[in-house]
């Protein structure tokens, strides 16, 4: 083993993340999974320890002396968009965690994706716990829509769909805006999954023990409610939700190059997330954006 070097790659999300080591013959190693890294939600100090946890667990798992670094170390991360930040984690890695990795580099979540899939650039959409779009063309350079966390952006997100979940309720009982579906199931849902009787109840959720990925969590009620009881709000929920995830890829399309559409099978669209295991639910509203605006 002392003659091969370890490579290691994070995937961070903003609810769980995943770290694979690589033999420098290609062999993978180890696994290794984790909770949120993305720093905006729980703060650089501790996204950089729990990348660290991370990169030790895989090495311990692997046989690798854990005073000894890796040769490199990749994150994909959600939350490490712009380029400051991106510096920030690698300078921290470096000086906090010395014996994670000798090299350590840093880019978005988006980035990681689309590079996965295909080395000729495309489109990677995410809509997991949070969402973001960005084009890779050809000759590397990068445009983004969405992405702006949960307080500016996160549209079509498990976040997105849960949040607009409760607003229904509340602007319904408000009088504010009258839903024109039944409520019962969702309100029922929202009083289960939150263990709440009013709506007074669920605040502390949101103002004062915030915890973006439980609230997004029930989002996989809502999908259970829209697939098999055919709750037609929850139905027009997820088909609000394809609707304004495809609006990001109206909002790249000027900027994507000519060659990407040339290609033996046209644009690459990445999507990644969880939400996408609905896609029965966001198809309709998904595809009659792309239909109209494309």
């Amino acid at each position: 083993m002392s003659d091969h070097e370890y490579y290691g790659g994070v995937e961070g999300g903003a609810t769980k993340s995943k770290m694979v080591l690589i033999r420098s013959d290609g062999k993978i190693v180890a696994w290794s999974e984790g909770p949120c890294t993305n720093q905006w939600l729980i703060g650089q100090e501790e996204c950089l320890k729990r990348v660290n946890d991370m990169t030790q667990e895989a090495k311990k798992s692997a046989g690798l002396d854990s005073d000894k670094p890796i040769r490199s170390l990749g994150l994909c991360m959600s939350g490490a968009d712009q380029k400051e930040a991106q510096q920030q984690l690698i300078d921290g890695m470096k000086s906090k965690y010395p014996n994670a990795s000798q090299d350590v580099s840093v880019s978005s979540d988006t980035t990681g994706a689309i590079a996965t899939a295909t080395a000729l650039g495309g489109i990677v959409l995410i809509s997991g716990t949070g969402s973001n779009c960005q084009l890779n063309n050809e000759d590397g350079s990068m445009y983004r829509c969405g992405g702006w966390g949960h307080l500016l952006g996160d549209e079509g997100s498990a976040y997105w769909i849960a949040q607009r979940a409760i607003k229904t309720i509340f602007d319904h009982e408000d009088n504010l805006c009258v839903c024109p579906f039944d409520c019962t199931f969702v309100w029922n849902t929202i009083k289960t999954y939150f263990k709440i009787q009013d709506r007074n109840q669920i605040l502390g959720s949101f103002y004062t023990n915030f915890d973006k990925s439980f609230i997004a969590g029930m989002c996989k009620e809502l999908a259970r409610g829209a697939s098999e009881e055919k709750d037609k709000l929850c139905l027009q929920l997820f088909c609000d939700a394809g609707d304004i995830l495809a609006r990001h890829i109206v909002g790249l399309e000027p900027k994507i190059d000519q060659s990407l559409l040339d290609g033996e099978n046209g644009l690459n669209i990445v999507c990644v997330g969880s939400v996408w295991k609905s896609w029965d639910l966001l198809q309709q509203g998904f595809t009659n954006v792309l239909k109209t605006n494309l």
